[in-house]
């Protein structure tokens, strides 16, 4: 295949309001300079203790919970392109606030509305690529946002740590800039894609709690994040168990945004060829497998072969489970559809650290064991999905909005 057809394979047929909100992605994640450097900042900047810092950042993940839920009811409301302009603003502006404010109650506070406003985009983004994008190419829409995502925070990890050198301010600047800058290119260039001008169609979450299709979905996904996650809560912890150093870690995360960075643009647009309850249900799988043999791994090497594995199925239930609820979604609810998917993933953020930690406390083995056996039970939930999922499918395809 020559280098233009290898592109156009991959990148083509794609509106131009998605390449505008593919750039703002990109430059999103390459200012996402504070959450990881968050903590550090607030013990040595702000001299908070170490469990101090610990509640405030608790109060972040409280309000992350809301935050999607909040975007998806706005991105339904008040359409796609206001939520996701207001949210980076506002993310931007708290962000700074928090960059500044020096007493510990202001600081909580701040931490709170962060959490708050930080996901509010994430529901109307998701909306937006399934307004713009047919059926058949929303996967692979899908996996370019998540290559943009990875491509640019990879980035902002290097950057970042040496920005913070010059001191902490520079960072929450950075961070709030490239949000704000986000949000406006999709006002200016994004149009609105939520259908209007019929009568106002009526539903809320109760629509989608009454959705066992999706519920079924938001419960899969509830179950893989929780594995998933495990890769923050537990598997330092793990190999430091082994005697290796958290250098050993920080290789084995690399391996991870390398591969999703290298792999990701080579497969992405086949992934929507084949039925996507079995393609995600292949990935539940590949997540299993990685983190299942990491109970075997002793060494920094073998840590990062599993993180291959994971690293894979992280690829396609990324790019194939967004697509699922576009599908499933009434395009009236594509906003409360997603922020309620993303909701479910987000409650795993909670779970994942408490339970991963009082597994390893009974030996990794353990640990991995189960998280190999929940992805299985997982996977076999996905299958028994798949029928469901097939046909809805085949009874609610509808047009994508006609915006360029």
């Amino acid at each position: 295949m020559t280098a233009p057809g290898f592109l156009r394979t991959r990148l083509g047929g794609l509106p131009k309001s998605f390449w505008v909100l593919w750039t703002g992605t990109l430059v999103n994640r390459l200012g996402t300079m504070v959450l990881p450097f968050l903590a550090l900042y607030l013990t040595s900047e702000r001299g908070l203790s170490v469990a101090t810092a610990g509640t405030v950042l608790a109060l972040l993940g409280i309000g992350q919970v809301f935050s999607q839920l909040i975007g998806g009811m706005l991105a339904d409301r008040i359409g796609r392109r206001a939520t996701l302009t207001g949210g980076m603003v506002a993310t931007g502006a708290i962000m700074l606030v928090l960059g500044y404010v020096e007493r510990l109650e202001l600081i909580a506070v701040a931490a709170l509305l962060l959490g708050l406003a930080l996901d509010v985009f994430r529901p109307a983004t998701q909306s937006i690529v399934a307004d713009l994008v047919p059926g058949a190419d929303r996967t692979r829409a899908f996996g370019l946002l998540l290559w943009a995502i990875n491509l640019g925070f990879s980035i902002a990890m290097v950057l970042g740590g040496t920005l913070a050198r010059a001191g902490f301010t520079t960072l929450f600047w950075v961070d709030a800039a490239t949000c704000v800058l986000f949000g406006l290119l999709v006002w200016r260039a994004v149009p609105e894609t939520r259908g209007g001008g019929g009568p106002r169609e009526r539903g809320g979450f109760t629509v989608v709690l009454r959705d066992r299709v999706m519920v079924g979905l938001m419960l899969v996904s509830l179950v893989v994040a929780f594995v998933f996650l495990q890769s923050l809560a537990t598997l330092p912890l793990a190999m430091r168990e082994d005697g290796l150093s958290p250098a050993g870690y920080g290789l084995v995360m690399a391996v991870n945004g390398i591969v999703i960075v290298v792999v990701q643009p080579l497969v992405g647009h086949r992934l929507g060829r084949w039925d996507p309850s079995r393609v995600l249900t292949f990935g539940i799988l590949l997540t299993g497998l990685g983190f299942g043999a990491t109970a075997f791994a002793s060494t920094t090497p073998a840590y990062a072969v599993c993180a291959v594995f994971w690293t894979l199925g992280e690829i396609v239930i990324q790019s194939v489970g967004v697509a699922i609820v576009a599908e499933l979604a009434p395009p009236h609810l594509r906003g409360r559809y997603n922020g309620a998917y993303g909701t479910a993933a987000g409650l795993a953020a909670f779970v994942a650290p408490l339970g991963g930690t009082q597994l390893l406390v009974l030996g990794a083995p353990v640990l991995w064991s189960v998280c190999f056996g929940l992805c299985l039970a997982a996977a076999v939930g996905q299958l028994l999905l798949g029928n469901a999922v097939r046909r809805r499918m085949a009874t609610t395809a509808v047009p994508v909005a006609a915006v360029g």
